[in-house]
């Protein structure tokens, strides 16, 4: 029994001991990790070509534009620690570069890259590191109520930013083609603006909102404007023109955009290439920003459908919502019931906070047919996709439906007449659009099918 007890013991502290040897482990990798980013960072820094980089820095560009233009490994520019001000203060303490003491928007990101924008209320916002703008869309989530098992991130900007990027590639390679580094850099796989945005705030994303980011229902939307990409656009509608493109069928009409949005680093025909400032041999034509982005934030659900079939008990109930003169009026089916299997129908969920659960449904079916007035009923209630729109259509075109109706004539009906109907087969009519959907259907004459 002893040896038991003894055997025991020694099993409880070989397993505390290895408990913690492994929470020391942990906290030493967890050091390590936290220290990793930062040698990166200055390890990433030192193999870059400096005069390169002070070139980038004096005509207005932004740390981590230079360091994604030149093709950084590892995307270290992209780790959401990293501030705005420790990338610049790395980036000029090595190469030796001073600023201007002033702080310049991003002549190619339009100030994206540097989180900073103009919100709703024209008020500049300006942030540290991609973990506030993380925080700033988090928040937003939870107070809008929103409960996800996933999430979505996207991001539009400025098709000016391409344009941007495309030019100081170019400029970067008629300046720099000769340089060993050059080839060994390939500026053309250069990570985009959208994208260094988006792995640099969706961990931190994940880790606020406990989830992670997959090809959800739930989409978080980032969407940039600036007001200088709109002139360019007016510019380059205006300037539309015809140019020779090499075809062996002569000319065909060719928009500049489609030429400058090219992002292989080759030549491309542009305006009088201008020297954005007399510090750098490096010249491109982009002009300094004086304004950042305006930026909207929005979180949103992909439309949710419940389908079923519906029944109608009632002759005091109308199928359909008509409103006349602001009037509220009833549709002519409104003394039909629909009764034996039902109709189907679809409801469209925009916008839903929650997405209903199997079991909520049926409880919504049982409340809908446990109500005491006994006018309306539902059955097989169930959530569906988008497709469930192609299915009702499928099913109003070729469904056929079966009517019992009370037929009135002036006079006596006789055996003849039972004949004659009887010898019908399917009768083929043009059927007028009726009075109770010509507020959604075009009035026409459409061909129908009457099966005796």
């Amino acid at each position: 029994m002893s040896n038991e007890v003894e055997s025991a013991q020694v099993s409880d502290a070989m397993e505390v001991a290895q408990l913690c040897s492994l929470a020391a482990v942990d906290s030493h990798v967890g050091s390590c990790e936290a220290e990793m980013p930062s040698r990166l960072l200055n390890d990433a820094v030192r193999s870059l070509p400096y005069h390169v980089v002070k070139d980038l820095l004096s005509i207005g560009v932004c740390s981590r534009c230079v360091l994604r233009m030149l093709g950084t490994e590892d995307h270290i520019y992209c780790h959401s620690s990293f501030s705005q001000s420790m990338l610049c203060s790395v980036l000029e303490e090595m190469t030796g570069f001073e600023s201007e003491g002033d702080f310049q928007f991003c002549s190619v990101c339009l100030g994206i890259l540097q989180l900073s924008y103009r919100d709703d209320k024209e008020t500049l916002v300006k942030m540290e590191s991609p973990n506030d703008m993380a925080l700033v869309i988090a928040e937003l989530v939870k107070k809008e109520g929103h409960q996800i098992d996933g999430f979505s991130l996207e991001v539009s900007i400025p098709q000016f930013i391409l344009e941007n990027e495309s030019s100081l590639l170019s400029g970067m390679k008629k300046r720099y083609e000769s340089e060993p580094w050059f080839q060994e850099r390939l500026l053309s796989k250069c990570v985009s603006v959208k994208d260094v945005l988006k792995f640099a705030i969706t961990k931190p994303l994940e880790t606020l909102l406990d989830t992670k980011a997959s090809a959800s229902s739930f989409r978080i939307r980032l969407t940039y404007t600036h007001k200088m990409a709109l002139e360019n656009s007016v510019e380059r509608n205006q300037g539309f023109k015809r140019r020779k493109i090499g075809t062996e069928n002569g000319l065909q009409n060719v928009n500049d955009e489609s030429v400058v949005a090219n992002k292989d680093c080759s030549d491309y025909p542009t305006n009088e290439t201008i020297a954005v400032t007399g510090r750098s041999s490096l010249k491109v034509p982009i002009d300094k920003v004086s304004e950042p982005c305006h930026l909207v934030y929005l979180c949103y659900r992909t439309h949710i459908y419940l389908c079923g079939r519906y029944l109608k008990y009632s002759r005091n109930v109308s199928q359909t919502r008509w409103i006349i003169d602001e009037e509220r009026m009833g549709a002519a089916s409104v003394e039909v019931r629909m009764l034996g299997s039902g109709r189907p129908f679809l409801l469209e969920i925009q916008n839903a906070r929650q997405v209903p659960s199997e079991e909520t449904v049926k409880e919504i079916e049982s409340k809908i047919n446990g109500l005491e007035n006994k006018l309306v009923g539902v059955k097989n209630l169930q959530v569906v996709g988008s497709q469930g729109w192609t299915l009702m259509r499928e099913g109003e075109a070729e469904k056929q439906k079966q009517y019992c109706a009370l037929v009135w004539i002036s006079r006596p009906l006789e055996d003849e007449d039972v004949r004659s109907i009887s010898l019908l087969n399917d009768m083929q009519i043009l059927q007028k659009t009726p009075i109770r959907v010509l507020h959604r259907r075009s009035p026409l004459e459409r061909e129908k099918i009457i099966h005796w």
